[in-house]
């Protein structure tokens, strides 16, 4: 059978019900299934490009309708609004929406009711249900969570940005705001950033962090409910040291802890969404919220290890100019990382066919089980403290036991 041409293309969508208002300003790649495309409600305005044989679009569906949107290799489950832009390799989850002039790269994950407003630039962000950014921000690299409804949410101010790239030229960078463990359960209280400010990877915040606006937060935050403010450095200029790291200890411990996050949230996606599979999370957009989240975690793997790569050069330049003495702790610490990677790379990969790919409790799943159509949002509100106390724990494992490998590979890091 001949393959369909981009207008025998749009004539079927056109017939399966699919609403095209300017059917000749759309474009449709050849690579492109029509069957994977719902003709319920669905609305592609003028300007729309599609592309890509793994695309998929849900029920009720809105591309384009401020600006025109390119859509390339995106699964996109029930109700989302993607208002003009840019989005390839993506995943958005029931409900999501982003506003024009969005540019949403490869390894963003917008889970149930997640947004963002108009211009908009994301890659390997993964914001968990209710999560909602402002305008004109950058937010690569970043896994955020907290809130408990689209009233009660977590937030990031306008103009804001998350500085996701070293004067050395690395991305060992990535942030976690919450944790999933907690986050995923839809209990704990949001986070806040205010407009105008940044935030320097690779950075952990507690929930109930509130951030003020205009403050630039360069630490770590491990206790909930606290406010930040201020935070500019003082005028002046000294000798910037090319590619010395010092803060060996946090930039290590911080990107493991986020890949241990990670790790958790695939086994709650993998185990615990995998019940919900229907019409509101399509197969099609499980699959692709498995695969993004694999990709993630590659990510991270890969820019932690360019990041090792660059320890030995740094040692020996730090010595050579007497800022790293042969015998401090900083050296031993970065020799201990050089030596070790490889091992914790190899326990990384253990975990994920062993605790990973571990069934979740059965108590959990039972309750997932019992009434998979009322809905992934409404059965995780409703579990009861047990099953809740039950599924954090979990999760929680998985982390500890994360790094808890990472601790036997660097123990001058973990000391």
């Amino acid at each position: 059978m001949n393959e369909q041409t981009p207008s025998e293309k749009i004539q079927a969508l056109l017939a399966k019900g699919v609403h095209i208002p300017a059917p000749m300003s759309i474009e449709i790649a050849p690579e492109v299934r029509v069957d994977r495309i719902s003709g319920d409600g669905v609305t592609l305005h003028s300007g729309c490009r599609i592309s890509g044989k793994t695309t998929f679009i849900g029920a009720g569906v809105t591309l384009g309708e401020e600006a025109p949107m390119t859509l390339d290799s995106c699964q996109l489950a029930r109700g989302v609004r993607l208002k003009g832009g840019y989005a390839q390799k993506a995943v958005f989850l029931e409900g999501a929406q982003a506003g024009s002039g969005a540019h949403l790269r490869e390894g963003t994950i917008f889970e149930e009711e997640a947004s963002c407003a108009h211009t908009v630039g994301l890659k390997q962000t993964i914001l968990l249900p209710f999560v909602t950014l402002g305008s004109l921000i950058n937010f690569c690299d970043v896994l955020m969570t907290g809130g408990t409804s689209r009233k009660d949410h977590s937030e990031v101010g306008s103009s804001y940005i998350h500085f996701n790239y070293t004067p050395q030229q690395d991305k060992a960078t990535a942030s976690l705001l919450g944790n999933v463990p907690e986050g995923v359960m839809l209990d704990k209280r949001p986070i806040f950033l205010g407009g105008q400010g940044g935030l320097v990877g690779p950075s952990c915040l507690a929930f109930g962090t509130v951030v003020a606006a205009g403050t630039l937060m360069r630490k770590d935050e491990e206790r909930e409910g606290r406010l930040h403010f201020g935070g500019a450095l003082r005028a002046g200029s000294i000798a910037a040291p090319e590619g010395i790291y010092r803060n060996i200890k946090r930039i290590v411990k911080n990107n493991i802890h986020y890949m241990a996050n990670l790790m958790a949230l695939m086994a709650w996606t993998r185990h615990i969404r995998g019940h919900f599979v229907g019409a509101a999370y399509p197969h099609e957009v499980h699959e692709g919220h498995l695969i993004n989240l694999d990709r993630a975690l590659a990510e991270r793997v890969k820019r932690f290890s360019a990041f090792c790569g660059k320890l030995a050069p740094s040692l020996a330049l730090g010595m050579e100019n007497g800022l790293i003495p042969e015998e401090s702790p900083l050296a031993a610490q970065k020799r201990e990382v050089i030596d070790q990677v490889e091992g914790f790379q190899a326990a990384l990969q253990a975990l994920m066919e062993t605790h990973v790919a571990a069934p979740a409790p059965k108590v959990l799943t039972t309750l997932c089980e019992k009434d998979p159509d009322a809905g992934y949002l409404a059965t995780i509100h409703g579990l009861h403290a047990s099953p809740r106390s039950l599924g954090r724990e979990w999760l929680f494992e998985i982390v500890r036991e994360t790094e808890a490998k990472a601790a036997q590979s660097f123990p001058l890091i973990y000391a």
